[in-house]
């Protein structure tokens, strides 16, 4: 049986026959365990309802949630129990102010547009192989030359495609979206090995087990670039690759998949330098809507793959990874560069939106966006926009017009590094609408990050409560 931080509070409160009120040191004692670090001051409460004081802890500016259930109105004649369920509950639709979990992983600091993996600068990482910040965000540290290379190769031995999953493929339209068909194919892999599902194996596999932990990371990081891979060929009519056991993650990709193949600007070794730089950016961005998907799925104790699918979904949606195809899709119903001036005189005159600009975190500069802009102008500097793609041309117009318009200056309104990043995709020559899979397969590093975390800690299900509004 799994219990929950609730489940063990309210056994704790209802043992023996204790009928004592419910103060706030007793669940503030219960939570040390929930918040470990030093207590930087307290936050009194006073309830205007009764008048009563509550003390809350205060650790790394933030308080526990669960500190606010001691608040009851009315505590008569209810056990421990009934008022700590009757307690005051923290409603954050979005989770717009709730921190979920506490991570050593990665820190963002977005007024002063500052990204560290595991206490280290992002700009101090730029160059470092995909193995190398995998290794990191995970483990902890850089790896030496050794662990870098057994871990490259371990990867590249686990890039292995069962029968079911090639059969399955062929079962799509070419017409299918990637995402789509890159959430199916993880599914397939899992149909190959049911016995590394907890629920079929009737078993937990993976909580607090790191060894297993650490064999289906690198399973995980394998089969979602041979997903993209697949997924690559089966739309672009070419013949899948096997694994070259001497390339790297990001080479393996780029090899198996052929997607730079028809390029006669850009090699794959050019490819794989500028992508090692661009997914050293987007590796993690802490916790993200996907990741926290994944966290989500996670939480009940399944497999890393069924958790991977729910992360692929929602970083299709719309309002989050989603957004590249849509922005994308957009660009290129302006029709041509001539007709930027006009959209943008729209977008001052608020008549629409510009996708792809402004950011919810990063309200001055974004860290990525200089890096990004670096690579674009090393991939395009000797070429004539008109060789260009469509999209990627209107969207260096959008920028150059933006860039120096008052209004977007005014408003600090850049270039959403994500979106701006999926162009280096474009200028690549890959497809535009797999700027989102591999974007996705650049972040599968973190989320293992933050699974890997997860599971070294004692399970915990993830399940939000509500605020009942009667009609």
């Amino acid at each position: 049986m799994i219990y929950t931080f609730t489940n063990w509070l309210g056994q704790f409160l209802d043992a023996g026959k204790s009928l004592l009120p419910l103060q706030g040191n007793y669940i503030n004692s219960l939570i040390e365990n929930e918040l470990p670090g030093e207590r930087e001051g307290t936050l009194t409460v006073r309830d205007n309802r009764t008048g009563s004081r509550y003390t809350i802890p205060i650790v790394r500016n933030s308080v526990p949630a669960m500190g606010f259930r001691q608040i009851c109105v009315n505590r008569a004649d209810k056990s421990p129990r009934q008022q700590f369920e009757d307690g005051l509950r923290v409603i954050d639709p979005g989770y717009r102010n709730t921190a979920v979990k506490m991570s050593s992983i990665t820190y963002i600091n977005g007024n002063e547009g500052i990204i560290l993996y595991r206490g280290r600068p992002l700009g101090s990482l730029i160059g470092k192989s995909y193995e190398e910040i995998t290794y990191l965000l995970i483990w902890g540290d850089l790896p030496t030359p050794e662990q870098r290379l057994r871990f490259q190769h371990q990867i590249a031995q686990a890039m292995v495609v069962p029968d079911n999953v090639v059969k399955l493929i062929g079962t799509f339209p070419r017409t299918t979206p990637p995402m789509v068909i890159l959430s199916a194919l993880m599914t397939g892999f899992m149909a190959d090995k049911p016995e590394l599902i907890p629920a079929h194996a009737g078993a937990n596999l993976y909580n607090r087990r790191p060894e297993i932990v650490d064999e289906q990371i690198i399973r995980t990081l394998a089969i979602v670039a041979v997903s993209a891979a697949l997924a690559h060929c089966h739309m672009t009519g070419r013949k899948f690759r096997h694994p070259d056991q001497n390339l790297s993650y990001i080479e393996n990709i780029l090899y198996m998949g052929g997607f730079v193949d028809d390029n006669p600007v850009v090699t794959r070794e050019k490819a794989t330098e500028i992508l090692t730089k661009a997914w050293a950016l987007y590796a993690d961005h802490e916790m993200t809507n996907s990741t926290s998907a994944f966290l989500h799925v996670s939480s009940t104790l399944t497999d890393p793959l069924s958790a991977m699918v729910g992360c692929a979904v929602s970083g299709y949606g719309l309002l989050h990874g989603g957004a590249i195809d849509a922005a994308y899709k957009g660009m290129r119903d302006i029709g041509g560069v001539e007709n930027v001036p006009k959209l943008i005189e729209k977008v001052v005159r608020k008549e629409c939106r510009l996708s792809g600009y402004g950011h919810r975190i990063y309200k001055q500069v974004d860290p990525r966006a200089k890096y990004v802009r670096e690579m674009l102008d090393e991939l395009t500097r000797n070429r004539d926009i008109r060789e260009m793609d469509p999209i990627l041309q209107v969207a260096m117009e959008i920028d150059r017009i933006a860039s120096s318009n008052e209004y977007f200056v005014k408003r600090n309104l850049q270039a959403n590094a994500d979106l701006y990043g999926s162009f280096v995709y474009t200028a690549l020559g890959i497809t535009p609408q797999f700027a989102t899979v591999l974007a996705a397969c650049s972040r599968v590093s973190g989320v293992m990050a933050h699974w890997k975390e997860q599971t070294e800690r004692a399970p915990d299900l993830w399940r939000p409560l509500q605020v009942y509004t009667p009609n």
